[in-house]
């Protein structure tokens, strides 16, 4: 199943997408297991997002990019479903940052060996540069994926996520990892 092919559910919620309806489906096909990686650029909210899956407040959050530098693993379980959530530093490139490289690599092994990928973006930073070098990234890595937008605190704040679509990877999810809006 490519990455566009999600794109075909309306309104479910993430949790809803990815594990009673796609999961199943991918699990018995492909032999998988569920493990699902969390990407995106810095401070984007993929750490928010990986302690609410996970329950608990283990990846630090800080407002300092380049906080979470190493792979984050944890279990998560929705409506009896078991996974795993790999919680992964902000993939950059060009930038000042000593551990760029080695962050880019963390976010590599994590692509590969997950099973899903939801590809996080700020719709309050709008969309980047740096998301389309990640989009065309995970175009490459042929696994699921879910266009997550983050930041969507607000009901007005829904329409100014539309710009994501250009990156075409099917439907942008809008959800706020901050209050659990969108998530489930």
């Amino acid at each position: 199943m490519r990455s566009g092919e999600w794109g075909s559910l309306s309104g479910p919620t993430l949790y809803l997408l990815l594990f009673t309806h796609h999961w199943p489906l991918l699990t018995h096909h492909f032999d998988m297991g569920n493990i699902v990686a969390i990407v995106g650029r810095p401070n984007v909210g993929k750490s928010t997002l990986f302690n609410r899956l996970i329950e608990r407040k283990e990846a630090i959050t800080d407002p300092t990019a380049g906080t979470t530098r190493d792979r984050h693993y944890g279990k998560a379980e929705w409506n009896g479903v078991v996974f795993s959530v790999i919680d992964t530093g902000g993939y950059i490139t060009g930038s000042d940052d000593v551990f760029e490289t080695e962050i880019r690599k963390q976010v590599n092994l994590a692509i590969e060996e997950s099973d899903a990928i939801l590809f996080m973006v700020d719709s309050k930073g709008g969309l980047t540069a740096m998301d389309e070098v990640i989009a065309r990234m995970l175009r490459k890595a042929k696994k699921p994926m879910l266009l997550v937008a983050n930041k969507v605190d607000e009901h007005s704040q829904q329409y100014a996520t539309a710009e994501f679509y250009s990156l075409c990877l099917g439907e942008v999810f809008n959800l706020s990892a901050v209050s659990g809006a969108g998530t489930g």
